[in-house]
């Protein structure tokens, strides 16, 4: 729903890897292989939360570092220390340029509410609500289960789909993953939800990769703009009669 903030988190934090990595290649000979905005964040990025992300993207390129505490500073050359400056760095961003909405995904949850389907949030951020907030869209969701509740509760990050269920089960008593929906444009969120058993896996392939598609999504989209409520509760009613 945000994605413009993501492409931001993408864009301009793209010159601190590359500045370390370029420094490993000066200090250890290793080759420099830039950092990718699209392959490298779409696979070891996006949609983890953040000491995973950076852990998973040094570990394609075989680099090996301490992995520090949530205190490091973000000079530190450690996991924590690096997930720190990314996010001091991506925080900036939000406050400098602003957030832009999706006006078409926010549209689509307005009308899943008005259809009197409940609609939760969760990132594996720990500043969703802030973003939300800075959006004006926090009383969108009626729950949100993000990167601080997710720390509080232990829960495990994607590809695994604890926040996921997490937040199905605080919209819901008696919550069935086979009766709901996700929607994700991450590959690892895709890969949570189907791991989670959700009926819909929503993926919006924003790009046209083809890789949400591959990772499991059961329904895909370039973008909301034509994706109705009644599409979404038709395609749990056409699903119903085929089981």
């Amino acid at each position: 729903m945000l994605r413009c903030v993501s492409r931001i988190q993408q864009n301009q934090l793209k010159s601190d890897p590359d500045q370390y990595l370029k420094e490993r290649s000066v200090r250890y000979g290793e080759r420099f292989r830039p950092f990718d905005t699209e392959r490298d964040y779409l696979n070891y990025v996006d949609g983890k939360p953040r000491y995973e992300g950076v852990t998973s993207f040094l570990s394609s390129r075989g680099i090996t570092i301490p992995y520090g505490s949530p205190s490091d500073s973000p000079d530190s050359e450690t996991i924590c220390g690096f997930g720190n400056g990314k996010d001091k760095l991506f925080t900036e961003k939000i406050h400098e340029v602003g957030v832009d909405v999706d006006a078409d995904a926010v549209r689509l949850v307005r009308e899943l509410r008005h259809r009197d389907i409940r609609v939760g949030l969760a990132s594996s951020s720990r500043n969703a609500i802030p973003v939300l907030e800075q959006a004006g869209i926090r009383t969108l969701f009626d729950q949100i289960v993000d990167g601080v509740v997710s720390d509080r509760l232990q829960l495990a990050g994607k590809p695994e789909p604890d926040i996921f269920l997490q937040c199905l089960a605080k919209l819901t008593a008696d919550a069935d993953p086979r009766q709901s929906g996700i929607a994700e444009d991450a590959i690892s969120g895709v890969e949570a939800g189907r791991r989670g058993g959700f009926g819909l896996v929503l993926g919006v392939d924003r790009h046209d990769t083809g890789m949400l598609a591959q990772s499991g999504a059961t329904w895909v989209i370039h973008d909301f703009e034509k994706v109705t409520a009644e599409q979404v509760i038709r395609y749990f009613t056409d699903r119903a009669r085929v089981a």
